[in-house]
């Protein structure tokens, strides 16, 4: 594998049907999730998923990616029904999730890392030759020969989103991606994303609590409460509203 660093990128003008949750809900026994729950990911465009402790937003992410499977409701991928397909399956498809902790081969360096990554996207179109601006950035470059478990945590975390970018995925789920990193190491999270989007054409569902955040990068939010929709628009308007306001009161980050 080999990421020459002088050679850039351009979009690759791939082109996707919107990713779709229609009436979803999930019930563990007598315990419901959520319920009720619609949305659409365009190609190419972020959406933010936001909401208090308990409120069901990475069981949402694991119903899409074929985690859990739903007690209600449908998930389409374009045209294309995915909701009973496994995890494995939907993730070949294109639609590729993080983690909220660190998701590297521990033992093994950046660079297989990012090896066994590639080898499993189902892409024909060659290693994303782009990345290589993303590892000078973020500060991987020089560490290309070591254990990721060596790495600080920071670096860590940026080398596990790094390896759901080499799968070259249609849309990435995103499970708080800055949770973890210091407030100096957020705004990288913001260069990851326009690669995502602007290199590869996917489209970003964002769970996140970094409301600075979010307002950067997410020009639509839905917020979930207590297992339903409570709102959805622009972030800045959908912040003002006084029962987001409410429902935010004493929550901590799940």
């Amino acid at each position: 594998m080999n990421y020459p660093r002088d050679t850039e990128c351009g979009r690759e003008g791939r082109s996707y049907e919107p990713l779709r949750v229609e009436a979803m809900a999930k019930r563990f026994g007598g315990l419901q999730v959520f319920e009720g729950i619609s949305l659409t990911v365009p190609a190419g465009e972020v959406r933010g998923v936001i909401g208090p402790n308990g409120a069901g937003k990475t069981t949402l992410i694991n119903v899409v990616c074929g985690m859990l499977s739903p007690s209600a409701g449908k998930v389409f991928l374009g045209h294309q029904d995915i909701t009973d397909m496994p995890f494995h399956s939907i993730s070949r498809l294109g639609v590729v999730r993080s983690f909220q902790q660190t998701n590297t081969f521990r033992s093994a360096t950046v660079a297989e890392n990012l090896f066994r990554a590639e080898r499993f996207s189902a892409s024909k179109g060659g290693p994303d030759l782009a990345l290589a601006g993303l590892l000078e950035e973020f500060g991987l470059s020089s560490h290309f020969d070591e254990p990721s478990d060596k790495l600080p945590y920071g670096l860590q975390k940026m080398l596990g989103l790094i390896m759901v970018l080499a799968v070259r995925p249609r849309f990435l789920l995103l499970d708080e991606p800055v949770a973890g990193l210091e407030r100096r190491e957020r705004p990288r999270l913001d260069r990851f994303v326009e690669h995502a989007r602007q290199t590869l054409g996917c489209g970003v569902l964002i769970v996140e609590h970094d409301m600075d955040l979010v307002r950067r990068l997410c020009p639509q939010v839905v917020v979930l409460e207590s297992g339903r929709l409570l709102a959805a628009g622009p972030p800045d308007e959908v912040l003002s509203r006084r029962d987001v306001i409410d429902a935010y009161l004493g929550a901590s980050e799940d």
